[in-house]
C-alpha cells in the first residue's frame, strides 16, 4: 500500500529508517516497521509523514516531511488573461534553485557568527517595555523565524541595532540561519568543529560541509532586474513546498450557504455564510510561460512526454531533427528525464514524414516564437488520485468523520489576480499594483465591474474582459451576474487580495512568480492574520493615498491598501531567510519608479471605469441592479451617487451586511427563491400524479407534500436568510 497508517505514538527516525511505537500505548511492547520512501503515513490526528529526497543536504539527501491536516483554500475568481488562475495550484518546488553553500573563508566566517552570536540583544526596542527576552539565538526555546526576525530590520528596533543588522555580511546572516537550524544542545560552545571545507590544492575551498556532507541552499526567483537578469532569493533551511489540491483553474462553480447549513465540521472559519467551490473542468488550458525554460516546469514537461496531447501553437518539429537536439547536449542535458526519454525515442525512430513537439519550442511566426504556447493538461487530481485521496484521508481523521460523511472545504482567501503592463506603443501603461492589494468591498466591485486586463500573451491587447471575467461566455446580461457576485461578497464577510502578475510597476517585470508565492504566504498565515482589519492595525496594510501631480489630483485612493515592509518582514520571513530585500520601496510604491507613468495607470483605470459603466446605463440594465451596485454604477460614470462619493459613510454603508439583510429588496430575492422552490416542487408532485400508483411512489408523494409545506413555511423563508436569494428579474 502507498498509503499507510500509524499510531499517535508512532516515532520516525531518519538515522534508522524506522517507525516505532508501542503497543498497547503505556505497555513495553515495542513494535516497528521500516520507514520508505514514496509512501505516506497518516497520524490519527490527520497529520501526514513523507520521507523525500531534498536537494538541500546538510541532513543527508533524505528528509522528513510533516503536512498538517487542516488546508487554506484559496479561491482566485474574477482573473484576467494572464492574471495567474492555473499558477496558484501549481507546486512551487519547480521553480526552486539548488546551489552549493558558498563561504569565502571558513575560519573568518565562523568568527564573524559567533559575534552575532555573543551580540547583547536585549535593549533592541525602542519601547522599553518590550525589552524582556533574553533568550540567545541558539536557546531551544527560540525558533528559527524568530531568529530571522531578530536578524531583519524593522521600525520597532533602535537605530543602533537595526545599523547592527546592517552591518552584518549576507554570508554570515546564512552561517548563523545554518547553524540555528542544525544546532544541537549537546555541541554546547563546540559547533565549529561541526563545520569545514574541502581541502584544494592544499588551500581550503568555499563549499561548506557539514559533518563531511556538502551543504546544498536553495533560492527562489522573484522577478527580474531592469536589465533582465533574475532577482533570486535565499529560502530558510525549513522550508518546504505546500503540497497543493487543485479545486479550480479557468472554470469553477460555486455556492454560498448559511454556515448552519453545514452538518459537519468544517474548518475554523467563522464566516457567517461560506462559499464551497468546485472545479467544472476535465481538462486544464494550460500556458506554460516558463517550459521554453529546458528544465525549469518539470510537470510541462512531464505531460508534453507523454502521447495523446492536444498542442497549440508549439512548432512542428521534423524527426530527423532529434538527432540535432541530442547532440546540443548542453542544451539537451538541461531538460528533465522524461522530456529527454522522449527526444531519445523519437530519435530512435526517425521518419521524414513525422514530426514532434518540445515543450522548449514554441511556433515560430513571422520569425518570433509564439508568447501563447498551449496545451491541455489532464486535471491533477485525476492524473494522481492518491494525493487527492491523503488529503481527504487526513481531514476525515482531523475532523473526526466517518466514511459517509461529506467533506467540505469552504474558501479560506479569496485572491483575484490583475495582469500589469508597463506603456508599450498603442497599449496604455497598467502598472499601479504592488504584490498585493486588499481592496475593501466598494473597490474591489469597481475592479470587478470593469474587469480590466493589461497586455497579456493570451489577449490581442489591453482592455476590459467583461464583468466578473465573464465577458465572452455568458448570455445574460452582466448585471445579474453582478448583483449575485456582490451580495455573495456581502453577505458571506469574504475580503479580497488583489495579486499581481506581469509587472509590479513599470520597471519591474514579475511574470507569475508572485502568482505562484502568494498561496505560499496565505498559507503560513493564522486565520487572524489575514483578517484586513488586523493588518491594518499592526501597519501591514497602508491606504494607498491620493496623490498631486501636474496641479490635479490622482484617485489613486480606488486602489484600497497595499502591503508594507512590516507585512514583507513578518509573512515572508516565513519563506525567506533575508524577506527585508525581497521587495524595494519602489516595488511597494510603485509611484516612485515612474510618476508619469503611474499617473497614465491611474487614468486608464479611471477612464475604464467610465466607459464600462456607460454600457449598463446605454441598455438601461441599471435598472436591474441592487441599490449598492446603483451606486458603485454612478460614482464610475460621475464620480458621484447624489452627491455622495465612496469617502461617504452613507455609501460605503450599502456595503454592509446588516444593511442588506435588513433591506426590502433582498427579502425580495427571498421571497422570489421561495417561490421558485415551491414551483418546482409542483412540477415534481404533477409529474408524480402521472405514474402508476405504488408503495414506494406513496411515499414520495408524502414526501414531496411535507417539501411543499415546508417550503411555504414562514421558517423556511427564514432559514434562506444568509443566501443569496433569486433574482426576481430573472
Amino acid at each position: 500500500p502507498d498509503v499507510i497508517y500509524v499510531p499517535e505514538n508512532s516515532v520516525f527516525r531518519l538515522n534508522n529508517r524506522s517507525i516505532s511505537w508501542k503497543a498497547p500505548r503505556n505497555s513495553s511492547i515495542q513494535q516497528q516497521i521500516k520507514l520508505l520512501a514514496n509512501k505516506v503515513y497518516l497520524l490519527p490526528s490527520g497529520y501526514k509523514v513523507q520521507l523525500v529526497k531534498s536537494a538541500n543536504q546538510p541532513l543527508g539527501s533524505w528528509k522528513l516531511i510533516g503536512t498538517r491536516a487542516q488546508p487554506c483554500m484559496t479561491h482566485k475568481p474574477c482573473t484576467v488573461s494572464g492574471g495567474g488562475k492555473s499558477e496558484i495550484s501549481k507546486s512551487i518546488a519547480d521553480a526552486i534553485i539548488h546551489a552549493p553553500f558558498y563561504v569565502s573563508d571558513l575560519s573568518d566566517s565562523l568568527d564573524a557568527v559567533e559575534k552575532v552570536l555573543s551580540h547583547n540583544y536585549q535593549n533592541r526596542f525602542k519601547n522599553q517595555d518590550r525589552n524582556q527576552d533574553q533568550r540567545s539565538i541558539l536557546d531551544q526555546d527560540r525558533s528559527l523565524g524568530s531568529v530571522i526576525q531578530l536578524l531583519t530590520p524593522s521600525d520597532s528596533y533602535t537605530d543602533q541595532h537595526n545599523a547592527f543588522i546592517e552591518s552584518i555580511p549576507i554570508e554570515t546572516k546564512e552561517l548563523v540561519l545554518l547553524l540555528k537550524r542544525l544546532y544541537k544542545p549537546t555541541w554546547g560552545q563546540d559547533w565549529k568543529q561541526h563545520f569545514g571545507v574541502t581541502m584544494i590544492n592544499g588551500v581550503p575551498g568555499h563549499e561548506l560541509r557539514y559533518q563531511g556532507r556538502l551543504v546544498a541552499t536553495n533560492y527562489l526567483r522573484v522577478g527580474y532586474e531592469t536589465d533582465k537578469s533574475w532577482r533570486i532569493f535565499r529560502l530558510r533551511k525549513d522550508f518546504s513546498p505546500a503540497q497543493k489540491i487543485q479545486t479550480g483553474d479557468d472554470i469553477t462553480a460555486s455556492i454560498l450557504v448559511p454556515r448552519n447549513w453545514l452538518t459537519v465540521e468544517f474548518g475554523e472559519i467563522e464566516n457567517p455564510s461560506v462559499k464551497l467551490v468546485h472545479n467544472c473542468e476535465y481538462r486544464l488550458f494550460q500556458r506554460p510561460d516558463d517550459a521554453i525554460i529546458a528544465g525549469y516546469d518539470h510537470q510541462t514537461e512531464h505531460d508534453l512526454s507523454r502521447s495523446n496531447n492536444f498542442l497549440v501553437n508549439y512548432e512542428p518539429i521534423p524527426q530527423v531533427q532529434a538527432e540535432e537536439i541530442i547532440d546540443d547536449v548542453v542544451h539537451f542535458d538541461e531538460f528533465t528525464e522524461p522530456m529527454k526519454r522522449f527526444i531519445q525515442k523519437v530519435g530512435q525512430n526517425i521518419s521524414s514524414e513525422s514530426y514532434f513537439c518540445c515543450s522548449s519550442y514554441p511556433r515560430v511566426i513571422a520569425g518570433n516564437p509564439s508568447k501563447n504556447p498551449r496545451y491541455l493538461q489532464n486535471r491533477p487530481d485525476l492524473d494522481n488520485p492518491r494525493d487527492q485521496y491523503v488529503a481527504e484521508m487526513g481531514l476525515r481523521l482531523f475532523r473526526h468523520l466517518t466514511l459517509d460523511d461529506p467533506i467540505h472545504t469552504p474558501v479560506d482567501v479569496v485572491c483575484p489576480g490583475r495582469r500589469n503592463n508597463p506603456p508599450e506603443e498603442s497599449v496604455r501603461c497598467l502598472a499601479v499594483f504592488n504584490p498585493i492589494h486588499y481592496l475593501p468591498l466598494p473597490e474591489a466591485f469597481i475592479e470587478f465591474i470593469s474587469s480590466m486586463t493589461g497586455k497579456s500573451p493570451s489577449t490581442t491587447g489591453a482592455g476590459s474582459e467583461g464583468a466578473l471575467t465573464k465577458g465572452p461566455f455568458n448570455a445574460l446580461l452582466p448585471i445579474h451576474d453582478l448583483n449575485a457576485a456582490l451580495l455573495s461578497y456581502i453577505i458571506s464577510g469574504y475580503n479580497p487580495f488583489v495579486t499581481a502578475s506581469g509587472y509590479v510597476g513599470p520597471n519591474f517585470r514579475v511574470d507569475h512568480d508572485i502568482s505562484l508565492l502568494v498561496p505560499e504566504v496565505f498559507c503560513r498565515m493564522e486565520r487572524h492574520e489575514r483578517d484586513p482589519e488586523w493588518l491594518i492595525k499592526n501597519r501591514m496594510l497602508e491606504p494607498v493615498p491620493d496623490l498631486v501631480y501636474q496641479n490635479r489630483t490622482l484617485p489613486s485612493s480606488i486602489l484600497g491598501y497595499r502591503i508594507t515592509d512590516d507585512f514583507i518582514n513578518r509573512f515572508m520571513a516565513r519563506i525567506f531567510s533575508h524577506p527585508s530585500v525581497l521587495f524595494t520601496e519602489s516595488m511597494l510604491k510603485p509611484e516612485l519608479q515612474d510618476l508619469d507613468a503611474f499617473a497614465e495607470g491611474i487614468d486608464n483605470v479611471m477612464s475604464t471605469h467610465r466607459r464600462v459603466a456607460q454600457y449598463y446605463f446605454e441598455d438601461k440594465s441599471i435598472k436591474y441592479a441592487v441599490p449598492p451596485l446603483v451606486a458603485l454604477l454612478h460614482i464610475m460614470k460621475d464620480g458621484h451617487y447624489q452627491n455622495k462619493t465612496l469617502k461617504d459613510s452613507e455609501i460605503r454603508g450599502l456595503f454592509k451586511r446588516e444593511y442588506v439583510i435588513e433591506s426590502e429588496w433582498y427579502q425580495e430575492r427571498l421571497i422570489s427563491q421561495q417561490n421558485r422552490d415551491i414551483v418546482r416542487s409542483r412540477r415534481i408532485e404533477a409529474y408524480l400524479g402521472t405514474l402508476e400508483s405504488t408503495s414506494e411512489l406513496q411515499e414520495k408523494k408524502s414526501q414531496i407534500d411535507k417539501q411543499i409545506e415546508y417550503f411555504q413555511s414562514g421558517s423556511y423563508l427564514k432559514s434562506l436568510v444568509g443566501t443569496i436569494g433569486r433574482d426576481p428579474a430573472l
